[in-house]
């Protein structure tokens, strides 16, 4: 007999993050020549640790994420402070706070603390006020401060995912239609002086994007290069270890951003469509979750860490083939590095907090 509280975890969900982050190591495997060293043995290491925390995160009530979620905004308000005015530049950006045993990226958790802020927010905000400008203030300060201050480090895709993921709450939460075509008019009015701000090499990212061949051995490198992995690894792949692109250094950033590109080299376009269907379980997942859940601060909260993974991946996979400029999104639990994993691995801790929140008290399983 399984133990009830065993049978009780969402093994499927669980399991294919198993095969996601197995697959990723296989290619940072494959990305160092076929050495555990430098990548695999590290992430492997993170991945255990951190996949051992969320699952004490999942023991925490949901009550606690309700109680301390603007703490939590606060909090990393404060280390984005930090950061502008003590942080280390890494990447061309200004975006860590060096601890000597441990470097912080604030930015990945405001990620999460803008989820569970406006999903507290709106739990406690009668329906009939959703829509009224006053109301509407709040959270638009709370999406634009910290994403003004990610722009600074300058992290653009970083800024993006804040923004799109608060902007989805609002409109979950039942904010009129109205707001988002007067915000969406003022936005295309505001272009001109968004793109001023832009630094160059953020520039050249978006025309390189709309062009990538104008400057192929230049700005266009990464993506040309990356489209030509993808393509040649067909439908089967050049077979594990065989990747040409990734081995002779012709594909940058192999391991990291584009680990994708360095995979589909390898597994072609069937292990393509693995990661894609994997990870569109996992957002399957979290919305069916949300679908269970009682309370408006639960919904909230589900469908906005759904939609930040969402924006993890969709954002990655787009950057790779070309069908978006390259912000520096990596592919969480594949990529090499624990910000993007450190940030999912909670975002699911979270998740399965909830998940077991809605369990009827006898243990058995509401789904799957």
């Amino acid at each position: 007999m399984i133990p009830a509280p065993l049978r009780a975890l969402p093994w499927s969900m669980l399991l294919t993050v198993i095969a996601i982050t197995t697959l990723g190591l296989a290619t940072l495997y494959s990305a160092a020549g076929g050495h555990m060293t430098p990548w695999a043995s590290n992430q492997a290491v993170r991945f255990t640790l951190l996949f051992s925390g969320m699952f004490v995160l999942s023991l925490v009530p949901v009550s606690f994420w309700l109680r301390f979620a603007y703490p939590f905004y606060g909090v990393t308000l404060a280390l984005l402070l930090v950061v502008e005015l003590f942080g280390k530049i890494g990447m061309g950006a200004q975006r860590w706070i060096d601890l000597g045993i441990i470097r912080i990226q604030p930015s990945e958790f405001m990620k999460l603390a803008i989820v569970l802020t406006l999903a507290r927010f709106y739990h406690r905000v009668p329906p009939m006020f959703v829509s009224a400008p006053v109301v509407l203030l709040i959270p638009a300060a709370l999406i634009a401060v910290p994403a003004g201050l990610v722009m600074l480090q300058p992290v653009l895709g970083t800024a993006l995912m804040i923004t799109m993921a608060g902007t989805l709450l609002i409109f979950m939460a039942g904010t009129h239609l109205r707001w988002f075509m007067g915000a969406g008019a003022i936005v295309v009015a505001m272009l001109p002086i968004a793109w001023g701000m832009l630094h160059d090499y953020q520039k050249n990212r978006v025309l390189t994007f709309m062009d990538p061949e104008s400057d192929p051995l230049g700005t266009g490198y990464h993506i040309s290069q990356s489209k030509i992995a993808i393509g040649s690894g067909g439908v089967f792949g050049k077979g594990f270890l065989n990747g040409t692109q990734s081995h002779l250094a012709y594909l940058p950033e192999t391991h990291t951003d584009f680990i994708f590109a360095t995979m589909m080299e390898e597994w072609g376009m069937l292990g393509g469509l693995f990661v894609i269907f994997a990870y569109g379980y996992l957002i399957w997942w979290g919305l069916t979750l949300a679908l269970r859940s009682s309370s408006i601060f639960a919904r909230l909260t589900v469908i906005g860490m759904a939609f930040t993974l969402f924006l993890y991946v969709g954002i990655n996979l787009s950057m790779v083939m070309g069908l978006a400029p390259v912000v520096g999104i990596p592919l969480p639990l594949m990529s090499y590095g624990g910000s993007a994993m450190m940030t999912v691995l909670i975002l699911l801790g979270i998740l399965m907090s909830i998940y077991r929140d809605n369990q009827p008290r006898n243990g058995a399983p509401n789904g799957r």
